[in-house]
C-alpha cells in the first residue's frame, strides 16, 4: 500500500473493518497510556502507604491540567488534519503538524513556569492536607518535565494516526508504558525510592516515548513530515487547532476544577465520619477513579478510531459514511459502559483492593464504587457525542457537550445533594457519591438534545462548509 492509500481507504472501506482497524490500535494506546498511572497507583499502594496514594490522588487533577494543554493541541490538530486529507491537501496537513508543536512549546513553557513557581499553593487549592503535601510536592517536582513530553508524546501520535499510521501510533505508547512498569519495580520495589521512584519512571518512559514520536515525522519515509515551510507561525492554524481542542481542553480543566471542590468535600463529610477520613475518602475516590479511567481510555480510544474517518469523510462529503461510523462508535462505547457499571457494581470491593490495601480505605470506596459506577452506559454515550463533534469541526456542540456534566450539574449538586441527605439523616459522604450519579444522568439527557438539534449533518444532501480561501494558503487550504 502507498503511503497515500493509507488515508484514501478512508473513504472506501467498509467502516465496521475501519472501525476496527483505526479503533483497536487507539483502545490499547489508552489502556496502554493509563498504565502510567495505574501502575504509580498499585506500586505504592502495596509497598509504600495510603497517604502515598491519597498524595497522589492530590495531583491528578494538576496532572489533568497539564494533559488538558495537550489535548487542546493534540485532538484539535488531528481533528484538523484529518479533515484537510479528506480535502486532499498535504501542504496545509504539514503546517498543521508544525504549527501544532509550536503551540506545544509554548504551553509546555507556560505550565512549567507556573508549575515551580507556585507549586505548594497549587496543590492545596487541590485539597493536600499537612498529611499528604509531602507526598504530592515530592511527586510533581520530578514529573513535571515528564508532563511536557507527555503531551509532545500525545499531540504526535494522535498525528500519527490521523496521518495513517494507526498502528504505529499504538506501539509508540506501548512502549512507554512497558518501560514504566519495569521502572515503577525498579525504582520503587526494589531501590525503595517511594513516590520519588513513580514520578522518575513515568518521566524516562515518555521522553522514550516522546523521541520515538518526533523521529516518525523526520523520517523521510512518512506521508506527513517535518518540513521547513511547516514551521512558519500561522495564526490562522494556531485559531483552528485550539477552537477544535478547546472541548476536550475545557473539559480537562473543569474536570480538575471539580475535583478540587469535591475532595474539599470529601474532607469535610470524610471527616465527620471519622478522624482522618477525609483523607481516606479521597484516596477511595482516586482508587475508583483509576478504575474509571479504564473505561474511558477504551472509550476514548473508540472514539479516537472514528475520528479520522469521521473527519475525513465529513470533508470529502460522504456524510452516509458519516453517519455509519458515529452509529457503530456509539453502540460500541454503550456496551462499555454497561459493562463497566455491571462489574464495578457487582465487586467494588475486588476492583477497589487492586490499587490498596487499607481496609479502612477499601471500606469506603466499596460503598463508593456503585454510586459513581452505575451510569456509565450514559456516559459512554455523552463521551462518544462530544468526540464526534470535534471530529466534524463544530466544536460549540462538543464544549457544551463536555462542560455540562462536569460545571453545569456536579458543581451545584455536590453542596446541595450532601446537604439534604444530612438533613434526612442520612450519610453526607454518601450524598456527594450521588451527587456525581444525578450529574452524569443530566449530563447525558443534555447531550441527546443537542444531537437532535445537529442531526442535519447525516443528510445526504448536507455539504459541510467550506470558507473562501486565502490566496497564501493554495488552492483548497482556508481560514476555518
Amino acid at each position: 500500500m502507498s503511503e497515500l492509500d493509507k488515508t484514501k481507504e478512508l473513504e472506501t472501506k467498509k467502516i465496521g473493518s475501519l472501525l476496527w482497524v483505526y479503533a483497536l490500535p487507539a483502545v490499547i494506546s489508552q489502556i496502554i497510556a493509563s498504565v502510567y498511572s495505574i501502575a504509580d497507583r498499585i506500586f505504592l499502594g502495596q509497598c509504600v502507604n495510603e497517604l502515598a496514594i491519597a498524595g497522589l490522588a492530590i495531583t491528578m487533577p494538576v496532572m489533568n491540567i497539564i494533559h488538558a494543554f495537550g489535548s487542546l493541541v493534540g485532538v484539535g490538530s488531528s481533528s484538523r488534519m484529518s479533515i484537510v486529507l479528506g480535502r486532499k491537501d498535504e501542504r496545509w496537513a504539514e503546517k498543521i503538524l508544525g504549527n501544532s508543536m509550536l503551540l506545544t512549546f509554548i504551553f509546555g513553557a507556560l505550565f512549567l513556569s507556573i508549575g515551580y513557581l507556585f507549586m505548594d499553593q497549587i496543590l492545596g487549592l487541590f485539597g493536600a492536607s499537612e498529611a499528604t503535601v509531602g507526598y504530592a510536592s515530592e511527586y510533581m517536582l520530578i514529573v513535571l518535565p515528564g508532563m511536557f513530553l507527555t503531551t509532545v508524546a500525545l499531540n504526535l501520535t494522535g498525528l500519527i494516526r490521523a496521518s495513517g499510521y494507526p498502528s504505529k501510533s499504538m506501539w509508540i505508547m506501548v512502549i512507554g508504558a512497558l518501560l514504566n512498569i519495569a521502572f515503577d519495580a525498579i525504582f520503587i520495589y526494589l531501590l525503595d525510592w517511594g513516590i520519588a521512584g513513580a514520578a522518575w519512571a513515568t518521566t524516562i518512559s515518555m521522553a522514550i516515548s516522546a523521541v520515538l514520536a518526533i523521529a516518525h515525522f523526520v523520517n523521510p519515509k512518512s506521508f506527513i513530515r517535518f518540513k521547513r515551510h511547516a514551521w512558519s507561525p500561522k495564526l490562522y492554524i494556531f485559531r483552528n487547532i485550539l477552537l477544535i481542542g478547546m472541548s476536550p481542553f475545557l473539559m480537562n480543566v473543569a474536570a480538575s476544577a471539580v475535583v478540587a471542590l469535591l475532595n474539599k468535600q470529601l474532607v469535610y463529610y470524610g471527616n465527620q465520619l471519622v478522624a482522618g477520613g477525609g483523607d481516606l475518602a479521597v484516596g477511595a475516590y482516586g482508587v475508583i477513579n483509576t478504575f474509571g479511567s479504564l473505561l474511558v481510555m477504551v472509550i476514548i480510544g473508540i472514539c479516537q478510531g472514528m475520528q479520522p474517518i469521521a473527519g475525513y469523510n465529513y470533508g470529502a462529503g460522504h456524510n452516509h459514511r458519516l453517519k455509519e461510523v458515529f452509529m457503530l462508535a456509539m453502540k460500541v462505547n454503550v456496551l462499555v459502559g454497561t459493562l463497566g457499571a455491571l462489574f464495578g457494581c457487582l465487586f467494588p470491593r475486588f476492583f477497589a483492593s487492586w490499587f490498596t490495601n487499607s481496609a479502612d480505605m477499601l471500606d469506603i470506596a466499596e460503598v463508593a464504587m456503585p454510586y459513581l459506577m452505575v451510569m456509565w452506559s450514559f456516559i459512554g454515550a455523552t463521551i462518544t457525542n462530544s468526540n464526534f463533534f470535534q471530529s466534524i469541526d463544530k466544536p460549540w456542540i462538543a464544549i457544551a457537550t463536555s462542560l455540562s456534566r462536569q460545571v453545569l450539574f456536579l458543581i451545584p449538586m455536590i453542596y446541595i445533594v450532601p446537604v439534604f441527605y444530612v438533613q434526612h439523616g442520612w450519610t453526607g459522604l454518601n450524598g456527594v457519591w450521588m451527587a456525581c450519579t444525578m450529574s452524569d444522568f443530566f449530563g447525558f439527557a443534555l447531550a441527546m438534545v443537542l444531537l437532535y438539534g445537529q442531526r442535519k449533518v447525516f443528510s445526504v444532501d448536507y455539504v459541510a462548509p467550506i470558507h473562501k480561501p486565502r490566496k497564501e494558503h493554495g488552492p483548497t487550504e482556508d481560514k476555518n
